[in-house]
C-alpha cells in the first residue's frame, strides 16, 4: 500500500476521551486537513480482536464450526465465525485459542494466521487478526457471563454459499471464509 504525498496527509491536532467503556473507549479527535480547516471526528478506540475459522475434517468432507450469536446492537441473532477481543497483554494467537474454546468448546492443535484487517475504520481503530483452526478436540464450551450463543456446524459448501449469497451479514465471517478459500485453506486456492 502506498501513502499519499505528505502534504495531503491530515494531521491530528487534539484528542480527548469522551467516555471510558468496560472494554472500549470513545474518543474525539480534531483533524487539520490539507486545506488547514479543522474538523472533529468521534470513534471507538478498540484493543484489537481475533476471528477464527474452525475447520473439522471428516469422512463427509469439511465442516465449518460457527456460532449463532445474539447481537444487542442490531437486536438480532447472527451466524458468525467465533471471535473476540484481545485482553490486555494477550497475543492474537493466544486470544484466538481462548475464544475458540470459550465459544465453541473446541481446542485446536493448529492455529494458522491468515492475515489482519481493520473492521470498520470509519467508526473504530479495531484491528482484527484472522486464523484458521484445525485438529479440533472438544473440551467443553465456557461462555463469558451474559454471552448468548449456540454452536452450529455447516458443510463447507453451505457456509460458502451463505457468505456469497447474502445469507451471512457479519463482515468478519464473510471476509474470513472468502479469504481462507482464496488462500487455499480448504483445498486448492481459488483463481
Amino acid at each position: 500500500m502506498t501513502e499519499p504525498p505528505s502534504e495531503r496527509t491530515p494531521r491530528i491536532v487534539s484528542r480527548r476521551l469522551l467516555a471510558r467503556g468496560s472494554r472500549f473507549d470513545f474518543d474525539e479527535v480534531t483533524v487539520a486537513g490539507p486545506d488547514g480547516a479543522e474538523r472533529t471526528r468521534q470513534y471507538v478506540r478498540h484493543p484489537g480482536a481475533v476471528c477464527v475459522i474452525p475447520i473439522r475434517r471428516g469422512d463427509s468432507g469439511l465442516r465449518i464450526v460457527m456460532v449463532r450469536n445474539y447481537r444487542a446492537a442490531i437486536d438480532a441473532w447472527l451466524l458468525e465465525l467465533p471471535a473476540g477481543t484481545l485482553e490486555p497483554g494477550e497475543s492474537p494467537d493466544a486470544c484466538g485459542a481462548r475464544e475458540l474454546a470459550e465459544e465453541t468448546g473446541y481446542r485446536a492443535s493448529v492455529l494458522k494466521p491468515l492475515g489482519r484487517f481493520h473492521t470498520s475504520p470509519g467508526l473504530s481503530d479495531e484491528l482484527m487478526w484472522l486464523f484458521a483452526a484445525e485438529g479440533l478436540e472438544f473440551v467443553g464450551q465456557h461462555l463469558d457471563d451474559g454471552e448468548t450463543l449456540d454452536v452450529e456446524e455447516l458443510p463447507l459448501a453451505d457456509a460458502m454459499t451463505l457468505a456469497r449469497k447474502g445469507g451471512l451479514t457479519d463482515g468478519k465471517s464473510i471476509l474470513g471464509l472468502l479469504l481462507a478459500q482464496d488462500l487455499g485453506v480448504f483445498g486448492e486456492p481459488r483463481d
